[in-house]
C-alpha cells in the first residue's frame, strides 16, 4: 500500500492521541461519533480522507475542537 501524504498522516494521528488520551476504543468512538469503527482504523492511519461532517462528529464525540485535531496538518 502507498504511503499516505503527510497531512492525513498528522490527522490521523492527532484522532489517535485523543482517542487512546480519553481511553476509548475504535468502537466506542464509532459508536460516539455514529462512524464504522473500520473507517476510523482507516483514518487514523491515514487510509481514508475524511469529510468535514464526520471530522465534526469525531471532535465532538472527543469533546475537542476541530482546530485541535487539525493544528499539526
Amino acid at each position: 500500500m502507498a504511503v499516505p501524504p503527510k497531512h492525513r498522516k498528522a490527522l490521523g494521528d492527532a484522532i489517535r492521541l485523543y482517542r487512546k488520551t480519553s481511553r476509548l476504543t475504535h468502537e466506542r468512538l464509532a459508536e460516539l461519533a455514529n462512524l464504522h469503527p473500520n473507517y476510523i482504523g482507516e483514518v487514523e492511519r491515514g487510509e481514508t480522507n475524511i469529510s468535514v461532517d464526520a471530522l465534526v462528529r469525531v471532535a465532538k464525540a472527543l469533546r475537542v475542537r476541530v482546530r485541535d485535531l487539525v493544528a499539526d496538518v
